[in-house]
């Protein structure tokens, strides 16, 4: 549900535009990889460790190789070159070579005539091994360890990486403060509850080139990781993104079952297919990490930030990923949406014997989050002031920078306290609610895409477009973002056509193929609407300009006296005197034949020249605020979110029912992880690799959501858009848990929050002797 939609300004932009992929899904039509089918295509089986951690002595495929209808069976000796997301952190292989990390690690591969026969190679394969030391505890894993997990742990421990960053003076804010609050937070790990597992097709050819399918969220980083462990020349490598079933950022690593599918494919040179069961999904994971953290704030005797001092520990599980740059966001994520002077941060993320964690939708955001706006609303109480007034009274104002050097440009977060303020009628249910029943606030910050690149060379656009229009007046759209459910390529499309003047249905997006399409870095860090979007704002500008030199000639008019209309060029005040799309369109073409056009986009420089000055800068942020109210039944402890009322900044809304669609979804996810949703570990081991036993959010627990869209336009966001794919996330979490605090008066510092969690809770504040709203 949305408020009232304000007059629009453009033609579609601003508008409910229905994604233009939708009629092939809901009719069945869309094809995803697992729908591809290729001829005397081959399975591919993956044999996964048993052991949490253990030396390979042997892995004998004798047997497995000799069985009839197989085809290939591969180890790790076979390709062993190392590889992970960030160049900086290579420690992943296809297959494990010397030694598994944890319980599901790949040990070695075989493809087969089908998946019987690949079952049967795959206990045929023998493996030899000594175990070692077993780490389930990242606390384990801070000191020198008898076996580290991976050589490159710092100093003989399993840390894969330490930060530690200190600006302004937090001893002496301390010092001079009035209050102190202190949070300890406790985060189970949670993964992406995506709907299609992952599915990846190969196949090597005659002619030397290797194809790839894959459900991928970035496919350049695939396509660099292929070229890499394989040794095959990017060039010979063709990368083919079909329809994908959602990620969240469970899709964005190059993961070692694509690079076992194109080996295979290589060593049988016939095409194999490697598809997931739901328990290959959670051991491949790459979820978010679990979390120890604590905050503490400094404020003076109004309840003005002095100061935040913030340590973490992060259960990196057994591989890098995208671990340096969640264990910076862990700290440097904290600093929005408020002015904060002074601000010290040490983070450790620490390989164990787990699943490895990754990216996932907010990362490095969403549990800091949490944590931080939990203690600003004790602070609130400690102070005496409502939560709301706090917040605004510490808000960051437009056009300023951070202590770390984070440049805000657009911010509408005061506005976004207003909204939801005023649209859940806080003022007269806070604190005034009956016993059990409650009201809570939440606020939120997120970067709108990284303003580093992960690879710095060669030096490259974050994105580019390319626009290709021939006689028919159909505009072929190229670009290698990856939509993943979202509705990037919609946008994208709609931005080209309110550009150029043309109807939506003559855009069309072309499947992401690194063939034809140039290269974007790909879904993730809420990248795609800022970063594409400008790149598609300047192809389509190209393109208008070639079509407005045409219709000059046409008319006999200057360029500057026409204006693009719906599907017409007219001169300015002259109605009468237009030529249409496909007239101005055949003029352009009489010289140089089909028209093509080139939009690029690359952020600004900015951030500072300390270590680590990158993580975190963005060329904007979204804000938000959002206000939840809960239903507690004291004596069971079970609860039920009834309304949500989310304020989101993200700059001008492009495209109102996508943006909608992200901020509903956002809650869903935010209230999975806050009231069920956990990886449970027995030691290493996980408990629980299925749907019917992690618990996500069930339709029935989803509240009513009011989406209060209160952006103002971003300077240099595409329309004055900002991103509104994580961001709407982070403040569901804490608003939750403040309206629980609201209606039981018990804090809570242990996600997940479970009924027997409430009920304890409850329990421990009566025996203190601490009354709660006359109970």
């Amino acid at each position: 549900m949305s408020a009232a939609e304000p007059p629009r300004e453009y033609r579609l932009l601003g508008g409910r535009i229905p994604y233009v992929e939708g009629p092939l899904k809901v009719t069945g039509r869309a094809e995803y990889t697992d729908d591809i089918k290729r001829p005397g295509m081959l399975v591919g089986g993956l044999l996964r460790s048993p052991w949490p951690h253990a030396r390979l002595r042997a892995v004998d495929v004798t047997k497995a190789r000799a069985m009839p209808g197989v085809y290939a069976v591969l180890t790790g000796d076979r390709y062993p070159t190392p590889f992970g997301v960030l160049p900086i952190t290579h420690d992943e292989t296809a297959i494990a070579v010397g030694k598994a990390r944890y319980i599901g690690d790949i040990v070695a591969a075989v493809a087969a005539s089908d998946e019987r026969t690949a079952e049967a190679a795959l206990a045929a394969i023998r493996v030899e091994v000594d175990p070692l030391p077993e780490y389930a505890d990242p606390q384990m894993g801070l000191g020198p360890v008898a076996e580290p997990i991976h050589a490159r742990g710092l100093a003989g421990s399993n840390i894969q990486k330490e930060v530690v960053q200190h600006f302004g003076d937090v001893d002496a804010a301390f010092a001079l403060a009035r209050h102190a609050i202190r949070v300890r937070g406790n985060f189970a790990g949670v993964t992406h509850g995506f709907t299609e597992p992952m599915a990846t097709i190969a196949e090597a050819t005659p002619d030397g080139r290797l194809t790839v399918w894959s459900a991928t969220q970035v496919p350049h980083y695939l396509h660099r990781a292929l070229s890499e462990v394989l040794g095959i020349p990017m060039h010979r490598i063709r990368v083919i993104k079909p329809e994908v079933g959602g990620g969240f950022g469970g899709k964005s690593d190059p993961l070692p079952h694509e690079i076992v599918c194109a080996a295979l494919a290589l060593e049988t040179g016939r095409p194999v297919k490697i598809r997931f069961d739901r328990e290959d999904v959670f051991l491949t994971n790459h979820g978010r990490h679990p979390t120890q953290n604590e905050v503490r704030i400094a404020a003076d005797a109004e309840g003005k930030i002095l100061a935040y001092d913030i340590q973490a520990v992060i259960d990196g599980g057994a591989w890098s990923s995208f671990g340096t740059v969640t264990t910076y966001y862990n700290g440097v994520l904290a600093m929005g949406p408020y002015r904060v002077p002074n601000f010290r941060y040490r983070g450790r993320r620490v390989y164990t014997n787990k699943p490895p964690s990754g990216a996932m939708r907010a990362h490095g955001g969403t549990n800091i989050r949490y944590s931080v706006e939990v203690a600003l609303d004790e602070l609130a109480e400690a102070v005496g002031v409502d939560p709301f007034d706090l917040r605004a009274r510490n808000a960051l104002p437009p056009h300023s920078t951070t202590v770390n050097e984070f440049r805000i440009t657009s911010t509408s977060f005061r506005a976004c306290l207003a909204a939801s303020r005023s649209k859940s009628g806080w003022d007269g249910k806070f604190r005034k609610l009956p016993y059990g029943e409650g009201i809570g606030l939440g606020a939120g910050f997120y970067i709108s895409g990284s303003n580093s690149p992960i690879h710095f060379t060669p030096k490259m656009p974050q994105c580019t477009v390319h626009l290709k229009v021939d006689m028919d007046g159909g505009i072929a759209v190229h670009c290698m973002q990856a939509d993943i459910g979202q509705g990037s390529n919609t946008l994208l499309a709609a931005i080209v056509a309110e550009v150029v003047g043309a109807d939506l249905e003559r855009v069309h997006v072309i499947r992401v193929d690194s063939d034809v399409s140039p290269v974007d870095l790909g879904s993730y860090s809420s990248r795609v609407t800022f970063m594409m979007g400008n790149a598609a704002r300047r192809a389509a500008e190209d393109l208008k300009g070639q079509l407005l030199r045409a219709a000059s000639e046409l008319t006999g008019h200057p360029v500057d006296q026409l204006v693009v209309g719906h599907e017409r060029i007219e001169v300015r005040h002259r109605p009468d005197r237009s030529v249409s799309f496909l007239e101005a369109l055949h003029k352009a073409m009489e010289k140089v034949g089909a028209l093509t056009a080139t939009g690029a986009y690359s952020s600004p420089p900015m951030g500072g020249t300390f270590k680590g000055a990158r993580a975190g800068t963005a060329p904007a942020y979204s804000f938000a605020a959002y206000v939840a109210q809960v239903r507690v039944d004291a004596e069971t402890g079970v609860f039920q979110v009834d309304h949500v009322w989310a304020a989101f900044d993200c700059g001008r809304v492009l495209n109102r029912l996508a943006v909608e669609g992200q901020i509903e979804g956002s809650v869903h996810m935010g209230l999975g992880q806050l009231m069920g949703e956990s990886m449970n570990y027995r030691t290493t081991r996980l408990m629980n690799p299925s749907l019917l036993e992690y618990k996500i959010l069930a339709p029935q627990q989803m509240p009513k959501v009011d989406c209060l869209l209160v952006g103002e336009d971003d300077p240099e966001g595409p329309f004055g858009a900002k991103e509104a794919g994580e961001g709407p996330l982070v403040a569901t979490l804490p608003a939750v848990a403040n309206a629980l605090y609201d209606a039981v008066g018990v804090r809570f510092y242990d996600l997940p929050i479970t009924p027997d969690k409430v009920v304890k809770g409850i329990e421990e504040r009566r025996r203190s002797g601490r009354a709660w709203k006359g109970e």
